[in-house]
């Protein structure tokens, strides 16, 4: 996906399928939740594997976000149309004269053997980008000369590209799919240390916050200064999701005290108590003919499945017992459909692994730089049930069981395992050997 057509060569961010088998060219429509979900991904599997291509897109697709996508006021826009001029992909084809007379002629070289300009046109007589050749030829001095062209080469027709007509972009800022980039840019700026991106989604949090929550209650959509229509489950669930994630970042008591009031009001208004599990609609949503309850994964995750896992890794943080029952109703609600077709509810079944086995929850007490110094240091290792909180010692407003984890008079960590907490290790090498971590020097 990376190296194909799916994938904007020049500007970053996918396209929303390909309509090839080989993955070449796509139906040019961007949109942000396919682009929020991948760049988790990608940035996951980044800090995964160490593998830069993995890294580099990741960094790309978050920099489209926020170049192309972002609002004024915080939020991220819906979609790029993928027309332009009343034509499919016109916007981001190429023809060779165009090309040759942007760039220098080893640009030029570089540039068509990598992304097939030397080959047959692609796309109705043009040339729509993917990778053709790679770069590792020749010496290692060549590849970096040839990997310098080719980044010159692509600015340069960024930047040219920009001139362009641009395709309409729908501006409707929506509460879900922000929910999903702001998970996407909180766990790729720990992945790629870019402290940008923290701030892109802590903007993104205070617009959601400020604009679209009233009245202990979720909007789902702002447009032109209005937002209105009542929130669903999704809303509510992937908006705790990214937040959890996102206190994971850098922490703010605010947002954890934002997190508890969504998943009281999800618990409140959506959840079945007959049954088990979360409705998409609240209880005083206008009345329909039918109130859906959906377990099964789609183009976004299960509301019912996010649900789940916030209610899991929430209330083993907060030793909060009521959580984790409504968790396992849930479960227990949605075990049928799991046991048939168990690929369909992916997100479900990875809830219920964090419900099983409870996941490690590492929580780090201080003072700044050694706060961020002990984050830092064991956070580097990819650890994907592995959650880290590093609370400053003055952070106000804690809920009794992080509270009673205090700094004493240095930095000091707390390792847990669902509530089940070790004493605090005070030096920053035997809480790394307790994680089997080796820090480097």
């Amino acid at each position: 996906m990376a190296e194909g057509g799916i994938y904007d060569q020049l500007g970053g961010g996918f396209s929303r399928y390909s309509v090839d088998d080989a993955w070449m060219i796509p139906h040019f429509e961007k949109m942000l939740y396919d682009n929020a979900q991948l760049l988790s991904l990608y940035a996951a599997a980044a800090s995964a594997t160490g593998d830069r291509l993995l890294a580099r897109i990741a960094g790309e697709t978050a920099d489209w976000a926020l170049r192309d996508m972002r609002a004024p006021e915080g939020g991220f826009y819906s979609s790029l149309d993928a027309d332009s001029q009343g034509r499919e992909g016109k916007f981001y084809v190429w023809n060779r004269s165009e090309v040759q007379a942007l760039l220098s002629q080893p640009e030029y070289e570089v540039f068509a053997r990598r992304f097939g300009l030397d080959q047959p046109a692609n796309f109705e007589g043009e040339w729509h980008l993917h990778v053709h050749a790679s770069l590792e030829v020749g010496s290692a001095a060549e590849q970096t000369a040839a990997a310098a062209l080719l980044e010159s080469a692509r600015g340069k027709l960024l930047h040219a590209r920009n001139l362009r007509v641009w395709p309409e972009r729908d501006e409707k800022v929506l509460t879900a799919w922000n929910a999903l980039l702001i998970r996407g840019l909180a766990v790729a700026a720990r992945a790629l240390n870019r402290q940008d991106l923290t701030d892109a989604a802590t903007a993104a949090v205070d617009f959601l916050h400020h604009k679209l929550w009233r009245d202990d209650r979720l909007l789902v959509t702002y447009k032109d200064g209005r937002a209105h229509l009542p929130a669903y489950l999704d809303d509510y669930a992937f908006l705790a999701e990214a937040l959890l994630e996102l206190l994971q970042t850098r922490w703010r008591s605010s947002d954890l005290e934002f997190a508890q009031a969504l998943v009281e009001a999800m618990l409140t208004r959506f959840s079945d108590p007959e049954d088990g599990g979360f409705f998409f609609t609240a209880s005083d949503h206008e009345r329909l003919i039918h109130r859906s309850k959906s377990f099964a994964d789609d183009s976004i995750p299960s509301g019912n499945a996010v649900a789940a896992s916030v209610l899991c890794r929430l209330g083993f943080l907060l030793g909060e017992v009521r959580y984790l029952d409504a968790a396992e109703r849930t479960f227990k609600a949605a075990w049928p459909a799991m046991l048939e077709y168990p690929h369909g509810h992916m997100c479900l079944l990875s809830a219920l692994e964090d419900f099983l086995a409870p996941p490690q929850i590492l929580i780090i007490r201080g003072t700044p730089p050694e706060l961020a110094r002990w984050s830092s240091a064991l956070g580097a290792a990819y650890a994907p049930t592995r959650m880290i909180f590093a609370i400053p010692a003055d952070a106000p407003s804690l809920p009794p069981a992080l509270a009673a984890k205090r700094p004493a008079d240095m930095t000091v960590a707390y390792l847990c395992t669902g509530m089940t907490c070790s004493a605090p290790f005070a030096d920053l090498s035997d809480a790394a050997r307790e994680l089997s971590l080796q820090l480097s020097e």
